[in-house]
């Protein structure tokens, strides 16, 4: 690595979102975590990291092959020396999640919450799952042989094999001709694989059957349907000896460029999003899991069939899928799971809005800002089911990035479709593993009379952004809700978001603009009160910080805050530190990847980056310029990265009303007074412990930023709601 390349105050990106994970991970450690719920952290991190090896190493391997002599930015590494670093990182990693898992599965068994192996079961229990197998499992089976006639099979991304070593049984004199041929063939492979008598058996899970099958025993007992069926392999495979059986699982490339082709394409954009979905699902593997260490003919076999290397094999007794950790409070006694899950709350209706009136003649009177998921969705649906009807609405316009697969919302914009509204959606075909969902959902909307648009060819549109046009006697009102995260009612209720919603005319004229420029595939700067990417907001965030800097030079009070997901961008890092060096305070509350590294001397000594990941998936993005008591706040969809910046069609709004601004400020006071979640980054590119920061600081308790918003949503809800009550009841007195 040449010295003009390194940056002290950089770090490479995909290296710094392992270390997101592993904190992701370190949940699951958490005494003060119930134990479904730290079996869940466990589960999430194996997601997360499946979709990195999906996108992040895919795309690191197709530019080893293409590129390979470019570098990071900011490690000045190659895509192979990244792609090294990955995997040895990952072989850091599995071994701290099998040591995590085992201790929550150990602690869970103890308050009778037990997983089982073939060899845990009692009598009772193998004679349920025998008669499971045989009318549930074993009649979906489709065990293949891979000899002459029968290749080796195309293994789908993420799904789970049993894979075989057979070896052929002793000839009998009654063997049939079939069984003759089949012996010869099993020779053929034999040779290839350099065993003489060898073949292999995959057998794929059915879909047919239930991943989790309970048995009999106090309180839960179940047992995971691969570790059930690797037990029935002899009988599945009776004509041949069974010499090692294992459970694997391959994860496949997923970063395709959907562009590529497009142009030239005489499909309609739908139809050939549809084919590059086809496309996706055989793209070359990236990984190999197995439960345990593989035979080294069925390793050889493998990795020459996957074209894999021996470094991207991870060996783990950790199931591969855990989603069905999500499921199993709801299989268990009530009693017995709410032991160890959290005490489920609803998000509060919010304490703004009067539920039983309109929620138009409310917006009307003031700007109001939701807050996700502490507060619902559901205020905002009931907005768009009211525009639906009203005779004043002319128009609804919205961009849809990744909809839920059951959506109210969806049902009230295609209900205002077809009560004749002009109903404009922007469908983002191209987020991520929501391809499919989004189709869908076009085809309805469309369906029903509503314009479908897709978007740039070139950005993808990542805005969270509604108008509602109405007639009235003032000429047209303009109401537009801006966001900080999906119109999804399900991630809603797990990602912290803001939903502005005003009826500001400006922002209304910016908002009327924008979806003008969107038909045009028009990225303008015009806009008045809007920032719109690629164009505006890093151009505008680099002026707003170069503020600062003159602030600080002439002794003035200034400051900085950035709340994002994640900060790569190169432009940005190195505006920040320049900042820094001018004696600007910056903070950093980033959940994700932090490309700078804070205390980096004569760098990045002003700087401070922090991190809450809990029980609520960090996802609003805020920026902050001047001083608390004399800043300008905007509210944003875009994280502080190059693709977000440079290459998505992203909103960045003001947040001028007093009030409002004042609830943006109390919510990042409240994060960062966190004392059970919130970790800091130090200038070693290390994370301090959980709660390390201020746990008893001043003999005060523990404080877990979450949690308190979550009841403090409810109070002001309940408090709000009883307010109103106590009103119309002096109102029926009188």
């Amino acid at each position: 690595m040449s010295k003009k390349a390194y940056v002290p105050y950089m770090q490479n990106r995909e290296l710094s979102w392992l270390t997101f994970n592993e904190r992701v991970l370190d949940q699951g450690r958490q005494a003060s975590v119930p134990l479904l719920e730290r079996l869940q952290f466990v589960s999430i991190f194996s997601s997360n990291l499946h979709e990195f090896f999906r996108v992040r190493v895919g795309s690191l391997t197709d530019l080893s092959i293409v590129n390979k002599h470019i570098r990071d930015t900011k490690s000045n590494m190659t895509p192979a020396q990244q792609l090294d670093a990955i995997y040895a990182r990952c072989h850091e990693l599995y071994p701290i999640q099998e040591e995590i898992f085992n201790n929550v599965e150990a602690r869970l068994a103890k308050g009778h919450v037990v997983r089982h192996t073939a060899e845990t079961l009692n009598d009772e229990q193998q004679s349920v799952l025998d008669a499971y197998m045989e009318d549930g499992v074993i009649p979906y089976l489709s065990p293949q042989v891979v000899n002459a006639r029968h290749p080796f099979p195309h293994l789908e991304d993420g799904a789970l094999y049993i894979i075989v070593r057979l070896v052929e049984s002793k000839p009998t004199k009654d063997m049939t001709a079939a069984e003759q041929k089949a012996r010869r063939e099993a020779r053929r492979l034999a040779k290839e694989l350099g065993a003489e008598g060898t073949m292999l058996g995959i057998i794929p899970l059915p879909h047919q059957a239930n991943r989790v099958i309970e048995l009999p025993g106090k309180g839960f007992h179940y047992i995971l349907l691969e570790d059930a069926l690797e037990a029935y392999v002899p009988q599945v495979y009776s004509m041949y000896q069974v010499k090692h059986t294992n459970i694997i699982c391959v994860t496949r490339n997923a970063d395709i460029d959907v562009n590529e082709g497009a142009d030239e394409s005489d499909d309609d954009y739908r139809a050939y999003m549809t084919k590059i979905l086809k496309k996706r699902a055989r793209l070359l593997p990236v990984r190999l899991e197995a439960k345990r260490k593989l035979s080294e003919v069925v390793s050889e076999f493998l990795l020459k069939r996957l074209s894999l290397r021996e470094d991207q094999v991870y060996v783990t007794g950790v199931p591969f899928d855990m989603g069905y950790s999500f499921g199993l409070a709801s299989m268990m006694d009530e009693r017995l799971a709410s032991k160890f899950i959290s005490k489920p709350f609803s998000p509060a209706w919010p304490a703004a809005f009067d539920k039983d009136k309109s929620i138009i003649d409310q917006v009307q009177k003031k700007d109001v800002l939701l807050s996700y998921p502490y507060e619902s969705m559901d205020a905002f649906v009931k907005l768009l089911e009211e525009a639906a009807v009203d005779p004043d609405v002319t128009s609804i316009r919205i961009t849809l990035y990744r909809l839920a697969s059951q959506s109210r919302l969806a049902d009230a914009l295609i209900r205002a479709a077809e009560n004749g509204k002009e109903v404009l959606a922007l469908f983002e075909l191209r987020a991520r593993f929501d391809e499919s969902n989004n189709i869908e959902w076009s085809r309805a909307f469309e369906e029903a009379g509503a314009k479908i648009i897709y978007g740039f060819a070139d950005c993808k549109v990542h805005s969270k952004i509604c108008s509602i046009v109405r007639r009235t006697d003032d000429g047209l009102q303009y109401i537009t809700q801006l966001g900080t995260g999906n119109y999804n009612e399900k991630t809603a209720r797990l990602y912290t978001d803001f939903s502005f919603i005003t009826t500001d005319k400006h922002i209304g004229k910016d908002a009327v603009e924008f979806f003008r420029n969107m038909n045009l595939e028009n990225t303008s700067r015009s806009y008045k009160h809007l920032w719109v990417a690629p164009l505006q907001i890093k151009q505008n965030i680099i002026a707003e910080i170069d503020e600062q800097i003159k602030l600080s030079k002439a002794g003035k009070p200034c400051g900085l805050f950035f709340k994002t997901n994640s900060v790569t961008d190169k432009d940005v890092i190195n505006k920040i530190a320049e900042a820094s060096r001018a004696g600007v305070p910056v903070t950093m509350l980033i959940r994700g990847i932090s490309c700078i590294v804070p205390g980096v001397k004569g760098h990045t000594e002003n700087v401070r980056v922090v991190s809450i990941v809990g029980r609520l998936l960090e996802h609003s993005r805020i920026f902050m310029f001047g001083p608390k008591d004399n800043c300008k706040v905007y509210l944003s969809s875009a994280d502080l990265m190059t693709r977000n910046l440079d290459k998505r069609i992203e909103i960045a709004w003001p947040v001028e009303d007093d009030y409002v601004k004042g609830q943006v400020l109390e919510y990042i006071d409240t994060c960062l007074a966190d004392t059970v979640k919130l970790r800091e980054l130090k200038s070693n590119k290390k994370w301090t412990g959980l709660g390390v920061l201020t746990r008893g600081k001043n003999g005060k308790r523990p404080f877990n930023a979450q949690e308190y918003l979550i009841a403090d949503a409810a109070k002001r809800s309940a408090a709000a709601s009883r307010i109103r009550k106590a009103s119309k009841g002096k109102k029926k007195r009188k």
